[in-house]
């Protein structure tokens, strides 16, 4: 799937700021919904827990996101950087979805993240609540794709 000499700025050890860089780095490539795209950000052994669901390395992320996606549908993500040390952020997140009946949901998370030193990310434990909400109630309006950078993030909507 990829050169196994990647990289993937910014390395760690992570800063503040690079810490954040990361996050949105990582919003960004979710909100593209490609399954293929996003497996690159991870090692080729990375390992998961999502949920109840336990999965290892790239082809098994691939399956992953594309039965999420394929659920999932009008997916907006917005992450923010809850900590950080040398090789590890901690994120927590809300997305917006509706299924196929068009029963809207926002999900709530949080995710620990531990990265190889080329910044690739080996591990990624996820909780996950879902809400359902009434589609009056979305707040993630922008187009399909990565947040505009003027779009409020988590604090700023109060989530």
């Amino acid at each position: 799937m990829a050169d196994p000499i990647e990289t993937r700025p910014p390395l760690p050890p992570f800063t503040r700021e690079t810490a954040i860089q990361k996050v949105r780095a990582a919003e960004d490539g979710w909100n593209t919904r490609d399954p293929e795209r996003v497996s690159l950000a991870y090692t080729m052994d990375s390992v998961w827990r999502n949920r109840a669901e336990f999965t290892h390395g790239r082809a098994e992320i691939v399956g992953f996101l594309r039965r999420k996606w394929a659920k999932e549908l009008d997916y907006r993500l917005i992450k923010e950087l809850w900590a950080f040390t040398e090789n590890r952020i901690a994120v927590r997140f809300a997305y917006e979805w509706h299924d196929d009946s068009n029963n809207w949901f926002r999900s709530y998370g949080n995710e620990n993240w531990e990265f190889d030193e080329r910044g690739l990310m080996a591990r990624r434990h996820a909780s996950i609540n879902d809400l359902p909400i009434r589609e009056a109630d979305r707040l993630y309006h922008w187009p399909l794709g990565r947040r505009p950078d003027d779009h409020p993030g988590l604090s700023e909507l109060g989530l």
